[in-house]
């Protein structure tokens, strides 16, 4: 009986001690980073601000050594990134400005810390609870977001993708943010959910870029977007607003109606 009760309590505690081993500190992870280690976690909490922007790298950048000038400071992650079903319970940061959210005064820092990911990065199942911040990040390789879902604004703002880019199945519980992004290579939002609004204005796809599938709650911006090739929203379901203002495809001008037609 005593042996059966033993077991009991152990299984009970299984759970207790499977969170207490995949709990992880953010400070560790960017510890890896400065040290030059491959990273790579799986089934993991991470607790604290994943706060990539002043890695010991972090640089001046050179057209910035103007006093006079804003100063922008570069740091980069060297070595691949892997989060698959992972929780970040605080900020996860490649794009940091002071000022955010202030009125610039002449006490302001007149600073930005921007972040570039020289390897593959993938966060994949992931779930982002706080600010996701990778504007004007240069992702050289792949960079994979499969069926992640951004709690907050997902700001990628400015960013280049110089390889693959993949968000199929991502949701976006906020604004999701690729205003100016350029994607050399075709990318993917295949099956992705949009519940605010879908900003993709000013953006090219040189590549052409598949959204089939995708749900678009909020409003679909695609206003002076630029596609080459395929613009794929076979199944796409446009159930806000949407602005396809100049949005041209392979150089002719189109509208959400002429799209749709085509992709019929």
């Amino acid at each position: 009986m005593m042996r059966k009760v033993q077991v009991l309590l152990i299984l009970l505690m299984l759970p207790l001690l499977t969170w207490a081993q995949t709990q992880v500190n953010a400070s560790e992870i960017i510890s890896k980073i400065n040290r030059g280690e491959a990273v790579s976690y799986k089934n993991a909490r991470i607790v604290g601000d994943l706060d990539m922007t002043k890695l010991q790298n972090m640089k001046l950048k050179e057209e910035n050594k103007n006093k006079y000038d804003s100063k922008e400071y570069i740091s980069t992650v060297t070595v691949p990134l892997t989060f698959v079903n992972c929780t970040f319970e605080g900020d996860v940061l490649a794009y940091f400005n002071p000022d955010n959210g202030v009125n610039i005064t002449k006490n302001s820092s007149n600073e930005v810390y921007n972040t570039n990911f020289e390897k593959e990065v993938r966060f994949e199942g992931c779930i982002f609870k706080e600010a996701s911040a990778f504007k004007y990040s240069v992702f050289s390789e792949g960079a994979s977001f499969i069926n992640s879902r951004f709690e907050e604004e997902a700001l990628f703002k400015y960013s280049k993708f110089k390889d693959a880019a993949n968000f199929s199945s991502a949701n976006f519980r906020e604004e999701a943010n690729f205003k100016y992004v350029k994607f050399p290579v075709k990318v993917s939002f295949t099956g992705a959910t949009f519940n605010e609004e879908a900003n993709f204005k000013y953006a090219q796809f040189q590549e052409g870029v598949n959204f089939q599938k995708a749900t678009f709650d909020g409003t679909a911006n695609f206003k002076y977007a630029k596609i080459s090739d395929n613009f794929n929203i076979k199944g796409a379901n446009f159930k806000g607003g949407n602005d396809f203002k100049y949005t041209k495809l392979n150089n002719k001008q189109v509208s959400l109606s002429s799209l749709q037609e085509m992709n019929r």
